[in-house]
């Protein structure tokens, strides 16, 4: 018989829940496993910030742990955003990791998050407010991929998304502003939901008309379906509040999806270049789709090729930079200055602190005309968009450091690998990557499946019906 850490590592959530409701194994038992593994592994992938070891083993053996879904599964909080009552947090910030800040509440989804029963073992890295692609913040260093330790793991759930593909814990939170769920999803071989906007509470801090969504990266379909049945809904105050599914979500994982016609974008919208694994990846997607009887073709919403995309959300982007500073001088309880904050947000924030009222008026009318414009594609007749996830497999760690000369220049790398995730946090769509294809250099290459306002049901049905029929593996780290 193995050892329970080795016999866990690379069973799902689901699986692990149904040891401990089976008395297979106990709460504490199972997050012992994963600590272990944590220990062990942590060094060569620096996955994880905050480790909260003895306080998840006493939750894990409390007579008070919820009977939820996922009763005793380790689980671990992204360093973004996340409150949990009594714990720090740094946002990947150098300086409320300097003053040891803690929150003083749950945020709404940390709240459900414990409901559903998952044990709280600590913090995964994210880079400073989660603006770039990658993990390396000044604050923790580069978080590694395990498929490639010279390579990211992507960003910003970097750490999560570590964390899971070398088989720490078996789903971690993450979340996603402009592809954050999707982009370490498809870096590290896994599933990784972006929600419809409005389908999971930001509350009670963030607000739900920006751009952010929360879940997690999983190894399974499954796993993100019943996560998202379990944490699913409005919170008090919530202005944005997706349509409710037409069943829930763990029951469109037996469904059949029927018979979806399908547009495929192989190619980088505006004239970019997309590697040849990227693009192979989409199109032997569609090759898959056809075999399962679907309707594939050809076809995207044309206002994908705008050139004036990247400046509207990059409006948006700048003004969340500087609604974070303001946010992480509140909880330091002092003004921040450029000294405490890299580079290239404390600029992105500067930008955002010169534009007018209008400008943003200017910018957000120019989103709502976007969003309809692109959802026009669906009303038009399609179900789903297929995409790459991304336009290159993960780059090399440091492509994104600070220049002081150009501090702009990470986020200029970041354009060119990321053109096909933001579109959809723009408009609010589902999107889910999955992790369909390996490139010639070994690394996994994600695709995405975008659909319709409000049809997160449906992109749970396709995903698992591809699960079934093209399953994937993980990475033996």
């Amino acid at each position: 018989m193995k050892d329970l850490a080795t016999q866990t590592r690379w069973m799902d959530a689901t699986a692990q829940a149904e040891l401990v409701a089976n008395g297979d194994v106990t709460p504490v038992e199972l997050v012992d496993a994963a600590i272990e593994r944590m220990e062990s592994l942590n060094g060569d992938l620096n996955a994880l910030t905050y480790r909260w070891f003895d306080s998840a083993r006493e939750m894990a053996g409390s007579p008070t742990l919820p009977d939820g879904p996922f009763k005793g599964v380790p689980f671990l909080l992204k360093d973004l955003h996340a409150h949990m009552e009594g714990m720090p947090m740094s946002n990947g910030s150098a300086a409320l990791k300097e003053a040891n800040y803690h929150s003083t509440i749950d945020t709404t989804i940390v709240s459900r998050f414990k409901a559903a029963g998952l044990v709280i073992c600590g913090r995964t890295n994210s880079p400073e407010m989660g603006t770039v692609p990658v993990t390396e913040p000044v604050a923790w260093g580069p978080t590694r991929n395990p498929w490639n330790t010279d390579h990211t793991p992507g960003g910003s759930s970097g750490g999560a998304s570590a964390a899971v593909a070398s088989g720490m814990v078996p789903m971690a939170h993450a979340s996603d502003g402009g592809g954050s769920i999707r982009i370490p999803a498809a870096c590290a071989g896994l599933v990784g939901l972006k929600t419809s906007q409005g389908r999971i509470s930001t509350g009670p801090h963030r607000a739900e008309t920006g751009l952010g969504v929360e879940l997690a990266v999983s190894h399974s379909v499954r796993d993100t379906a019943r996560l998202l049945d379990a944490v699913a809904g409005p919170g008090i105050g919530d202005s944005v509040i997706a349509p409710a599914s037409p069943m829930t979500y763990t029951e469109a994982l037996a469904r059949d999806p029927g018979t979806l016609r399908i547009g495929i974008l192989a190619h980088h919208p505006r004239g970019g270049t997309v590697s040849n694994d990227c693009v192979e990846a989409a199109e032997s997607a569609g090759r898959m789709l056809e075999s399962l009887g679907h309707s594939v073709e050809y076809s995207f919403p044309h206002i994908l090729t705008d050139p004036d995309t990247v400046s509207r959300f990059m409006a948006l982007w700048a003004v969340g930079a500087a609604m974070n500073v303001k946010t992480f001088s509140e909880m330091l309880d002092r003004e921040i200055t450029a000294d405490d904050m890299e580079l290239m947000n404390w600029v992105q924030a500067e930008f955002a602190q010169n534009m007018s009222g209008v400008d943003y008026a200017t910018a957000l009318a120019g989103v709502a005309s976007y969003r309809r414009e692109c959802l026009q594609w669906w009303a038009d007749g399609f179900d789903i968009l297929v995409t790459p996830t991304l336009g290159e497999t993960p780059p090399k760690i440091g492509e994104h450091d600070n220049n002081p000369d150009r501090p702009m220049d990470p986020m200029r790398r970041a354009a060119e690998w990321i053109p096909f995730t933001p579109p959809f946090n723009t408009t609010g769509q589902p999107a889910i990557s999955l992790p369909l294809h390996v490139a010639g250099n070994g690394l996994p290459v994600g695709v995405q499946f975008v659909a319709d306002y409000g049809r997160d049901d449906l992109l749970i049905s396709l995903a698992a019906q591809l699960e079934r029929a093209f399953p994937w593996g993980h990475i033996e780290a």
